[in-house]
Parts: structure tokens; sequence; C-alpha cells
């Protein structure tokens, strides 16, 4: 049935449709299609250690633990709003390139990249076997800012190459799994780079990524599936009480049930 609208009403017709698009599910949280879930709890915005656990659930279930918690590191001066699926919203301090903080909200997972030829046993998830030739551009004045790239000729090198490449004789980036941060498109200054990989010691956070002790990584990794649709959810302790509901995140104290 059309409804007749008067010149005033039609003119805020935008900022309706703005409103409806909230209330009916966007930025509402996981979103519905999202079966496996990797959730992080920091202690505040400023703690720079957390705890991480994996969860499961039917489509429309409930989610269900399927791991203990683990402690991990997020960056080295807590963690701010970032944007992915959730949190993009938010008021308060905002994740930015180079400000030491992990982001916080709903992400999707995106690409594993590994020096490995293969994944580990049992895995079945994307992944792409980093050359010498690969980076990720953290560079905001570039047109491919927070993105991955490979270059022609690694023997001949552009000069930003060398602090962006991700092959290095480093451990820590043996496996590296992408945390959709700022992606759908990527907002330079926005913040860049955002992955989980392996800690390179038990109280040595990272510039902004979540970390954790291999053993761990391997066990993330091995689990996702990407018929499951996996996400990850990072917030303060005290957010994450507020927002479990909205957000269709388990509910607080569901980790007891994988101890």
């Amino acid at each position: 049935m059309f409804i007749a609208m008067s010149r005033p009403l039609r003119s805020l017709f935008p900022y309706l449709s703005i409103l409806l698009l909230t209330v009916s599910g966007y930025g509402a949280g996981v979103p519905n299609d999202c079966t496996q879930l990797i959730v992080g709890i920091a202690p505040d915005w400023n703690s720079k250690h957390g705890r991480l656990q994996r969860f499961e659930r039917a489509p429309g279930g409930t989610w269900t633990p399927v791991a203990a918690p683990i402690p991990v590191l997020f960056g080295k001066n807590g963690a701010a709003w970032g944007s992915g699926v959730a949190g993009q919203g938010e008021s308060g301090l905002r994740k930015a390139e180079r400000d030491g903080r992990a982001p916080a909200g709903v992400f999707r997972i995106g690409t594993i990249y590994t020096y490995d030829a293969q994944l580990p046993a049992g895995s079945d998830y994307p992944f792409h076997q980093v050359t010498t030739a690969d980076a990720w551009v953290d560079d905001v004045t570039s047109p491919d800012y927070n993105r991955f790239v490979t270059i022609p000729d690694p023997a001949n090198p552009p000069p930003w190459f060398a602090k962006q490449k991700m092959r290095h004789k480093d451990f820590a980036y043996r496996w590296l799994v992408e945390i959709r941060h700022n992606s759908d498109p990527p907002v330079p200054g926005a913040g860049s780079a955002i992955f989980f990989h392996i800690r390179r010691g038990v109280d040595r956070p990272s510039a902004g990524c979540t970390t954790m002790a291999e053993p761990e990584l391997v066990k993330l990794v091995s689990w996702l599936r990407p018929s499951r649709h996996p996400c990850y959810v990072l917030l303060p302790a005290a957010e994450y009480d507020l927002k479990w509901q909205n957000w269709n995140l388990p509910a607080p104290g569901s980790e007891k049930a994988g101890r």
C-alpha cells in the first residue's frame, strides 16, 4: 500500500532510513551466518593482557565453548574501537595507525598467511604461502593501504618494501590469521595489518594484533572452517557485559563450560 508523505516528512526520509537500518540489525553484532566465534576479553581499555576462547553454534542456536580460555596479548597500549562488522559506530577512542592499540568490535576472519607450504593437519581454510615478494601495506599515503600486495621483482624491491614485507626471519609471523579490521574499504590512517600471530614472549604485547603461544594458534588455525563464516570479537570486560545480548555474543560466564 502506498502512503503519501508530506514534503517535510519526505525530507527526513534518508535519516529515517538510516534509523530503520540500525534498528533492524545493521552493525548489530555477530552476523547470523557466523557459527564459529573467537572471543577476546580485556580487563579494560588499556590492558595488554587478556583471555581468548573459541565458541560454536548451530545456525540460530546458542553458543557453546569448544575449548578452555587461553591467555593472549593485545596491543601494547590496550584497545580502541575498530571498524568491522560491529563497533565502528561506537563513541570513544578510535583505532589509528601506529597507536599501539588492538581494534575492538566484531570482525570477520580473512585469509591465513603462512611461511609453510601447507596448513597444520586437519585444517581446511583458505591460505597463502608467503613469499619474499609479499607485503602488507601500512603506508597511509599508498593506494594499497591495508592491502596484501605482491611486488613484481623481489630482487629489486621498492624503498618501502623493507618495512612492510611479510617474510621475515622471525618465528612470530609463521602463522598470520587476518582479522578484517578497516577492510571494506580501508580508510587511510584507521589502522592496518591486524592479525592473530605467535607471541614473542608472555609479557611482550604487539603493536595492535592479538598474539598467543604457537600451540594455541595452531589449534585455532586447524579449527577454522570457511563454511562457518568465523568472526572475532574483542571487547573490554565492562563493554562485553553491556553488549553481549544485543551483539549476539555468548553469555558472560559461558567459558566455565569449556574448562
